[in-house]
């Protein structure tokens, strides 16, 4: 709060406008975090009217990065070659490790903790290699990101781009910032020192007395409801988006923390996300559900980083749904009662996974070229996971 004190003291007019907190990824931590110290001031520095997170680690890693594995596939089934053995082993760890959370709108009664299960015959992904995993979150998303800015996460690293699953460029598209940051008069528009250069990433913020860079926090979903509670009583509108290439934070962990999470006096939303929303083209552009001042959208063809991957459609999501009051997909009632979905809902999106392209890009620093399986494969695969999700394989959580 202290930065915002300070931020109305040289912008003074900032202090009455509506103030839009935004961020993704790791901001999944930070934003309810600042919120919950915004909501127990008495007199408040600015007026917060939305919060905003994308692609945010707000669950357990678990939820976030194990739990939808089996729906990273369905959307994507070229990251197993279309193997149909490959899948169905997938589908069994699931159950194992009950990660098979059945999601009903509304939700029926409030979703048990999802256990961490780790293996004991291979490697586990880079947020649970130890026990205190979500201790060393930052410096393993530092360790990781050195090395993909290094090698590129392609298949000749990780096996695929965790970030963006249909992204196999090498090496990958240049994303360095500082040259923007680091002109004279973007450093004057920002007040930031002409005696410091901006860095992309630095160690964690808030003391390091174990050089561990460890985060004692819990989970932001362990306070969700708490949070969500206070943002009705404030007025503050909430924001979660997701994008469908994303296998770092894949949106399935987003819709889980959604059900489990009661907002407006009801937990999660009554009617499964499925109303279609377009760009300026009149172009597909995703999923939304708006219900209760909550928002989620779900962006086709983009991953972890939305507005990088498709800037056109984050420009109209921002415009529409952020800064604007387009009501596409909110949830309403008549006078009798009944529920009504401003744009409707599409049967064909009601489903858990919104299916990806088929192609994978390569190129040098660029997206030059694609790769798709052969159609004969993919109709198998196709005729297959019609089949393999219809069959009553998930248990009631």
């Amino acid at each position: 709060m202290g930065f915002l004190s300070n931020l109305v003291k040289v912008f003074p007019s900032l202090a009455t406008r509506p103030l839009y907190l935004t961020g993704e990824s790791y901001s999944g931590y930070y934003i309810p975090y600042i919120m919950k110290a915004y909501f127990g001031l008495e007199n408040p520095p600015v007026n917060i009217a939305k919060v905003v997170i994308g692609d945010g680690s707000i669950a357990s890693g678990q939820v976030f990065e194990l739990l939808p594995a089996l729906t990273v596939i369905q959307t994507h089934p070229q990251l197993i070659g279309y193997d149909q053995d490959v899948y169905k082993y997938f589908e069994e760890q699931a159950k194992l490790c009950h990660y098979d959370v059945n999601l009903t709108y509304p939700q029926n009664g409030t979703i048990p903790p999802v256990p961490l299960n780790l293996p004991t015959q291979r490697d586990v992904p880079f947020l649970l290699k130890s026990s205190l995993y979500r201790k060393g979150l930052m410096a393993e998303l530092k360790k990781r990101y050195a090395l993909k800015k290094r090698l590129s996460k392609n298949t000749s690293t990780f096996g695929f781009n965790v970030y963006d699953v249909t992204d196999a460029t090498n090496p990958q598209i240049n994303q360095d910032a500082s040259v923007f940051f680091n002109d004279r008069a973007v450093r004057d528009a920002l007040h930031a020192p002409q005696s410091k250069a901006w860095a992309e990433e630095f160690d964690f913020v808030f003391g390091n007395p174990d050089e561990l860079n460890v985060d004692p926090s819990t989970e932001p979903m362990n306070f969700l409801t708490e949070f969500a509670t206070n943002a009705t009583a404030h007025g503050v509108g909430v924001v979660l988006y997701s994008g469908n290439n994303d296998a770092l934070i894949a949106h399935r962990g987003t819709e889980v923390t959604i059900q489990n999470t009661t907002f407006g006096g009801i937990q999660g939303f009554t009617v499964k996300p499925s109303t279609p929303w377009y760009n300026d083209e009149y172009q597909f552009a995703g999923i939304i559900r708006q219900e209760r001042n909550w928002t989620y959208v779900l962006f086709d063809n983009a991953g972890h980083l939305v507005p990088h991957d498709n800037p056109r459609n984050a420009f109209v999501f921002l415009r529409e749904f952020v800064l604007g009051n387009n009501q596409t997909g909110l949830v309403t009632k008549t006078a009798t009662g009944q529920t009504v979905v401003i744009g409707g809902t599409n049967s064909t999106l009601a489903q858990d996974v919104l299916p990806g392209g088929d192609e994978i890009y390569y190129g040098p620093g660029a997206k030059i070229s694609t790769y798709v399986f052969p159609s004969a494969t993919r109709a198998a695969w196709n005729s297959f996971i019609r089949t393999e999700t219809a069959l009553p394989s998930q248990t009631a959580a």
